[in-house]
């Protein structure tokens, strides 16, 4: 029997693929969540258009990284790291099905 933390995030891997698929992207979950079984690092969850992901799916979520109705994407790093961007899946969506797939020249 699968542990409920793990068939959870099995479920949102799948969530994320069938939504990119809705669009037309081509996207494919990770056999196991195991990126080597796509020829990749293990912490690849998913390739969404191209793009490695890796999905991370928490009861909750710091309020200060969930951008508000007005803004498209929170940046945030820590001190001394890197700036990360954080946005809606649907916004990320609709930028990669513009941009296409990494490579596409």
């Amino acid at each position: 029997m699968v542990h409920p933390s793990k068939d959870k995030g099995n479920n949102y891997e799948r969530e994320l693929v069938n939504s990119a698929k809705e669009l037309g992207l081509k996207a494919v979950r990770a056999y196991a969540s195991n990126g080597r079984s796509l020829g990749l690092t293990e912490d690849v969850d998913c390739l969404i258009g191209g793009y490695k992901v890796q999905a991370k799916r928490r009861k909750a979520v710091a309020a200060h990284l969930i951008p508000g109705e007005n803004v498209d994407c929170v940046a945030t790093r820590p001190d001394r790291g890197e700036t990360l961007i954080v946005m809606r899946f649907t916004d990320w969506l609709d930028l990669i099905q513009r941009a296409g797939e990494p490579g596409d020249e």
